[in-house]
């Protein structure tokens, strides 16, 4: 077996089944983060879709109306079991799928992607990955993947949102693609992406808290406490989920109104402008509760899913 020098000076074999086999590898390590991503991902939203069904159907309860109290999330879920049974708090659960095997897919692999080369720049000046790195990262993945699932989203919120229509006006959708296919069809490809303005800056938000604020917080943990592997990602995984919660609650509110369908809004800058005139600038963080718990499990289980693959 002969070996061939680099420019860099390493040797690689030239043995064509040696090579062959180091370019699987390599190509298998460079997928391996969205494979774990997307895969953690849909089992977190197994989980947790009922609290996500509760979320979406609290942000739209009350639209235009300023004054009534506020549904409570469990009288908003036990609304939903009422009229479809348990099964009820799982519509739309092929879009929460296809959402996470797209998204969540993108933005863990390109997160990933983007802070190793982020790394290595940072290494050749001498210094070590810092917060602005791993913010910037997160901010290019998250808008990246979102601008990409747009359509995922659209399905999601139009099967969610279908049960609080009269039952004659109700599209019963099958399934994730049959959602998609009719929206399609009826209002043009372009409908696919409603909302997507604030589904990227949603999307850059949840990323910038979650991932960004988790990674900050595990190297603070690791550094200063003597917690142990586990508690360190569970603590910084409830710091990732509040900081992502927090930033992202008021775009994913507006995404929700706008994916909702029909002409209540012009636009995200419209419909950010009536619900703080009609309905008072609080109701942004209406569910902050429900969003929190949706969130929180997320961060964990793609994270836990990386430390995983990184041993």
């Amino acid at each position: 077996m002969s070996l061939q020098n680099t420019p860099s000076g390493q040797k690689l074999s030239t043995n064509p089944v040696v090579a062959a086999k180091s370019a699987s590898a390599s190509v298998a390590s460079q997928l391996l983060p969205f494979l774990v991503g997307g895969g953690s991902g849909m089992i977190a939203t197994t989980c947790i879709h009922p609290i996500d069904m509760v979320k979406v159907r609290l942000q739209l309860l009350g639209a235009g109306a300023r004054s009534g109290k506020a549904p409570s999330p469990l009288d908003v879920a036990r609304n939903i079991v009422a009229e479809g049974g348990f099964k009820g708090l799982y519509a739309g659960i092929s879009a929460a799928w296809l959402r996470q095997a797209t998204y969540a897919t993108m933005r863990l692999g390109l997160f990933d992607r983007f802070l190793a080369t982020l790394d290595t720049r940072a290494t050749g000046k001498g210094r070590s990955l810092g917060f602005c790195d791993r913010a910037m990262a997160s901010l290019a993945a998250g808008g990246i993947a979102a601008a990409i699932a747009n359509p995922a989203e659209v399905g999601l919120i139009r099967m969610q949102s279908d049960g609080m229509k009269p039952k004659a006006e109700r599209a019963n959708y099958r399934s994730v693609v049959d959602a998609l296919v009719r929206v399609a069809k009826t209002e043009g490809v372009t409908a696919l992406w409603q909302g997507a303005y604030p589904t990227v800056i949603r999307a850059m938000a949840l990323n910038f808290g979650q991932l960004a604020f988790f990674s900050e917080s595990k190297s603070y943990f690791k550094k200063n406490t003597s917690m142990s592997s586990l508690s360190i990602t569970v603590a910084a995984s409830g710091v990732g989920g509040f900081f992502a919660s927090f930033f992202s609650l008021p775009f994913d509110f507006l995404k929700t109104r706008l994916q909702r369908g029909g002409h209540a809004y012009a636009g995200m800058l419209d419909c950010a402008v009536k619900v703080v005139t009609e309905e008072g600038p609080l109701r942004f963080y209406r569910g902050f509760g429900t969003y929190f718990l949706r969130i929180a499990p997320h961060t964990y289980a793609n994270r836990f899913g990386v430390a995983l693959e990184n041993g």
